[in-house]
């Protein structure tokens, strides 16, 4: 074989490879191609490939790894059971950019699906050569490299332990002050995977100074950095009193309230989340909150929203209410209740009704006077159908009677309560019998006639209670504050005794 002839045929051999692992990558795209790709075992063909000479190839061959871990846990499992992590790992520190970015996007492709499969990546090694990336000069290598670390991050404590740990946290600070706009996104996200988990990860990414760079990022005009950023901010808050003041000293009010208007639904969502983990912490949080006019922005919020969108809102009103009545006084008075009401009739999902419930009970539980605002929305009848719907889950049930009891201790407003005689099981009834026989009608002729006239004494007497229960002696209580021949006349056959006397009736 001449020399030509042996350089021709190198020459088809590397066409070949190169023909191969660009075939691979292209239909590793395209989802209803990736099981056959699995049959044919395309992930042990591809890993001599990531060693081959020409560096195309090896780049190629990486991006076809990864689209193909990206897809299923079962592809990931197979790249960690064929030895190819130890391998990327290695090629990280020694290849040139555009290998780098390939083998950070398959080790973040197998990282994302399990706790156990981000092990894994960590177990070879991976965090160190990660974290030596983010201080690579080229972007692209810095945001595939800070999106790997999220990915391992976001699973539990231990794996963002392992994070913080190899030094990640102040080069993703870092990163999240570069002019490009992609690298500051993902180190933003990054940043809020590690910070969800415990106060202490929180705490590490706040000693890096990560809340005054991240506040500073809350108005700019890019959607899905500012997603990023308030939803870090969220997880900082969360934790503790101080993670959320601190947030609060960064003046992120009153300039996130703008963002409630966002266009983009998660940006609404994360700002609607951050202000909930603020709100419930203390009643001064909460305070700050309603005096930088947030109640009334969240219920103009939850007004142009739908759905989860709106979860977080509902449930920022909840624990602005349930700290102090002047609290919940400012929820009334901005309007609220009238639109959590509309919440709870427009929601079919029962988590969102079920936290719409109890923001009610939180709002009505204070005074006669927030149990009327509630009340006077028809909201108890409401709530009383959610509790009875056999239809309805567990916590939705569990909330509506804590709602219901709650509301119903503090409630004065007869006309709303009337009509609950009819309708609730005696374990409710007892309650609305309670108010009437203990606050309302002892104190208050005007309140004794209209309960006569408008037929609340007669559904009293229709109540079947056990002999010795609350109920009846609730009961016992209301007929005590009446005339006996009244009480009487209202009762169940009352009408045949007195048709029973005017038959033995003998006219003189």
């Amino acid at each position: 074989m001449t020399q030509r002839q042996v350089l021709q045929a190198f020459e088809q051999y590397q066409r070949s490879r190169t023909q191969f692992v660009q075939t691979v990558a292209e239909l590793a795209t395209r989802p209803q191609n990736i099981e056959t790709l699995q049959h044919a075992g395309v992930v042990s063909l591809l890993r001599p490939l990531l060693l081959d000479g020409v560096p195309t190839i090896q780049q190629t061959a990486a991006l076809a790894l990864g689209r193909l871990a990206n897809h299923s846990d079962d592809l990931a499992e197979a790249v960690v059971k064929g030895g190819i992590l130890p391998q990327l790992v290695y090629s990280l520190a020694e290849q040139n950019r555009f290998y780098k970015k390939a083998a950070a996007f398959v080790l973040r492709a197998v990282a994302k699906h399990s706790p156990e499969l981000a092990q894994a990546v960590v177990d070879c090694g991976a965090l160190d050569a990660l974290v030596l990336c983010l201080e690579e000069f080229d972007p692209g290598v810095k945001e595939a490299a800070a999106w790997a670390l999220g990915y391992i991050a976001r699973h539990n404590a231990e794996l963002s332990l392992s994070v913080v740990e190899a030094g990640a946290v102040p080069l993703l600070v870092l990163c999240v002050q570069e002019p490009e706009i992609a690298v500051r996104r993902i180190a933003a996200s990054s940043l809020s995977d590690i910070s969800k988990h415990s106060p202490e990860l929180a705490q590490t990414v706040v000693d890096t100074g990560a809340i005054a760079y991240l506040a500073q990022m809350i108005l700019n005009p890019d959607a899905k950095l500012k997603r990023q950023v308030f939803s870090a901010l969220s997880q900082i808050s969360k934790h503790s009193v101080d993670l959320a003041e601190m947030v609060v000293e960064a003046e992120v009010f009153p300039a996130a309230l703008a963002c409630l208007k966002d266009p983009d639904e998660y940006v609404r969502k994360n700002v609607a989340t951050l202000m909930r983990e603020i709100a419930k912490h203390t009643p001064e949080l909460s305070q700050m909150v309603v005096n930088c006019g947030g109640v009334a922005a969240v219920i103009d919020y939850l007004g142009d929203s739908r759905a989860n969108v709106r979860l977080p809102g509902i449930m920022m009103l909840g624990y602005v209410a349930a700290h102090r009545e002047n609290l919940a006084m400012a929820v009334i008075v901005s309007r609220g209740v009238s639109q959590l009401a509309i919440c709870l009739v427009e929601e079919p999902e029962d988590h969102i009704k079920a936290a719409t419930v109890w923001a009610f009970g939180q709002i009505g539980r204070h005074t006669p006077e927030h149990a009327r605002a509630v009340a006077s929305a028809n909201v108890l009848p409401k709530l009383l159908d959610l509790y009875m719907d056999p239809g309805s889950s567990e916590d939705l049930q569990a909330k509506s009677k804590r709602a219901l009891k709650g509301i119903l201790q503090k409630c004065t407003h007869l006309p709303a309560l009337e009509p609950l005689l009819c309708d609730a099981p005696s374990n409710i009834l007892k309650h609305v019998a309670c108010q009437f026989s203990k606050v309302i009608l002892p104190h208050d002729s005007q309140a004794r006639r209209l309960f006569v006239t408008s037929g609340g004494l007669k559904k009293v007497q229709e109540i079947e209670a056990e002999a010795g229960s609350a109920l009846q002696e609730h009961i016992n209580s209301i007929n005590n504050c009446f005339p006996a021949e009244i009480v009487r006349y209202y009762s169940p056959g009352y009408s045949e005794t007195l048709l029973e006397k005017v038959e033995k009736y003998q006219p003189a």
